[in-house]
């Protein structure tokens, strides 16, 4: 009864994915709220940690500002998220399982992550203009998420944990490209936006089911 819930995320997920490359409007906006919010509240009701309530509330509260798509909500947003990411990040850290000499025994993963955090801060902070020190100071929160999700063994549902943690890479990382590098024209714009939303919200229910 507890991950009842889960389905009408599902139906608002399906709901909102035609809708991701529409403008905004209070449809679209409460879809892809909703979509997460019912993950968080699935949580809850769970008694799953309160980390991951909390990282699921915060998201679901970035996408409501997203999806409004001004400057001004989009830093907004961007907060949100950076507050749930480190919530993931804290969630990961204090697992009981959690060991951080696993980190180490990924170094693949980790200098990857590393790399890519650098190179990314390179091709966007020219291009970010007055959203530069915002973007700037969420990449290392993201990689931070990726890097520490290392410290979760892969054992039984936690197993989930890392292949969630990048795929919730691998959209912002596109969402990043889709605002910042790519121009208005471009015709990989008009797929974007579908990779976006699967692979985001698929990375919640991944985290959701690891730790519930």
């Amino acid at each position: 009864m507890t991950t009842a819930l889960i389905w009408p995320a599902a139906a608002c997920a399906l709901a909102y994915l035609p809708l991701s490359p529409c403008s905004a409007s209070t449809m679209r906006s409460l879809l892809k709220t909703a979509a997460v919010a019912l993950l968080a509240a699935t949580a809850l009701l769970a008694s799953a940690p309160l980390l991951l309530v909390v990282a699921l509330a915060l998201c679901a509260i970035g996408d409501a500002l997203l999806s409004f798509e001004t400057d001004e909500t989009f830093m907004a947003g961007i907060g949100a998220f950076a507050a749930g990411h480190i919530a993931y990040i804290a969630l990961f850290l204090s697992h009981p399982s959690s060991d951080l000499t696993l980190i180490f025994d990924k170094p693949g993963y980790f200098w990857s992550l590393i790399i890519l955090g650098l190179v990314a801060a390179t091709l966007l902070a020219p291009r970010a203009g007055d959203l530069k020190g915002p973007v700037l100071g969420y990449i290392p929160i993201i990689l931070g998420m990726g890097v520490t999700v290392l410290a979760v063994p892969e054992t039984g549902a936690l197993r989930w944990a890392l292949p969630a943690a990048l795929a919730f890479i691998a959209s912002d990382l596109i969402l990043a490209t889709e605002k910042f590098l790519l121009p208005p024209d471009h015709p990989a714009l008009r797929i974007t936006p579908y990779m976006v939303w699967p692979l985001y919200w698929g990375a919640q229910v991944g985290l959701l089911f690891a730790f519930l």
